[in-house]
Formats: C-alpha cells, structure tokens, sequence
C-alpha cells in the first residue's frame, strides 16, 4: 500500500494484510441514492444531513413525497452526499463503506501497478477525468479501466468516500481511523471528473481536496463492501 514515490501523505510504501471483503463493481447511482432517501429521508436520528439538495450541484431532488433524479442524470455517480450519507446508505443496503486499503486493493491488486488496469498512461476508454465542473458519465461505461478484479470507477468520474479518516500512513487499522463517529476528515480516493490525472492514480489520497464529513461535495461520490 502506498507509493515511495508519490506525494508525501502516500508515504511509506508498506504491506497490509487484510481479511476478505467484496466490493461493488461501480459507485451508487442518482437513482439508488434517490430511493435510499425516499425510504429513509434526508436526516439522520440526530440530525446529521444525509445529502445536499440545496446545492447546485445537486442531481437528486424532491418531487412530492418522493426523491427523484434529474432526467438524463440517473446513472451517474451520486455526488453530494456526506460521508454520513454515504455511511448510512450502506448500513440501509445491508453494507459498510471500504476502508481505505480495501479501496486501494481492490483497484491495484498485488502488482504495485499505478492505475486500475496497469501502468500504461490513462485515455479517455479506460477514465474518465479532466473535464468540466458536472461532466459526468454513466456509471460502468469504461469497462476497458477495470481493475484486476474486475471493479469499475475506480480511477476519475467522481472521487469516493472510504470509511477511513485522514491520517499519516502507514495504515494501521486500529489506531482509530476507523472510528465509525469520529468528525474526522475522511479519506477519498479515485479522483473525480474533473480531476488530473495525476490524481487519479491508485495510491492517490485526495490532497488538498475538501474532505468535510458532514458536508455534500460536488465531486465526492461512494461505493459500498462487505
């Protein structure tokens, strides 16, 4: 985990053993994310937002007694929730958000490699990056940019939160990062739309991007695991 050669908080390159754990192909959608706040609504039992409409940037909206996505947007990744919306989506699908080295595993696998699909420099049939503030694609539409596992996303189209907080590698995961309450930072990972693609690599961990637990972010989505 990590790179010897990258910026410095993916640094030290170290091993990490972990149990084993699935995780979805692709992010959750508008539309899931639509029907998780139909069933459930937008607040936690303490008052937590779990998404933010008001946002411009938002693609989920209320139509009567119902959350609905935007026409046209309905398979995008689902941006603007919090890592309290994302959390509690998860719980609701019966799943837990990655941590951090699940995420990174499940992109790079055991070979050390840079992307997804291996070292070779990103294009636009293997990622989607570097475009525009709300440029999205549907989700699962790159297949030619899966991992060696066969999981999809994982490099541009929206950045993902993991159930990790923002801490100093290496990754240990007892040392209370995992804190399921902590109003830490959290890790995300990926990259987003809009992203170089310098940070859409494996070990990329979000530098500089607003990690805000409680807060919708314009390019932050999520994917589950259990």
């Amino acid at each position: 985990m990590g790179n010897a050669s990258g910026p410095a908080d993916e640094r030290p390159e170290h091993r990490v053993d972990l149990p084993a754990f699935s995780i979805e192909r692709t992010p959750v959608t508008n539309r899931q994310f639509a029907e998780f706040l139909t069933a459930t609504g937008s607040l936690t039992a303490s008052g937590q937002r779990l998404y933010d409409p008001d946002d411009g940037d938002a693609r989920i909206h209320t139509k009567g007694s119902m959350w609905v996505a935007d026409a046209g947007a309905e398979q995008y990744p689902a941006v603007e929730p919090s890592w309290f919306g994302a959390r509690e989506y998860c719980r609701w699908a019966g799943r837990r958000l990655p941590t951090e080295a699940e995420w990174e595993k499940a992109a790079r696998g055991t070979d050390g490699r840079r992307y997804p699909w291996g070292n070779a420099a990103p294009d636009r049939m293997r990622a989607h990056y570097g475009g525009g503030w709300q440029e999205f694609v549907p989700t699962g539409s790159l297949p030619a940019g899966a991992s060696p596992y066969g999981v999809l996303d994982m490099a541009g189209n929206g950045w993902e939160w993991t159930s990790s907080a923002y801490r100093p590698d290496p990754y240990v995961a007892n040392d209370g990062r995992e804190s399921p309450d902590a109003r830490a930072e959290r890790v995300t990972r990926g990259g987003g739309q809009d992203s170089s693609a310098s940070q859409i690599t494996t070990t990329y961990r979000g530098q500089g991007l607003s990690r805000e637990p409680q807060g919708g972010h314009h390019n932050i989505g999520f994917r589950c695991a259990r």
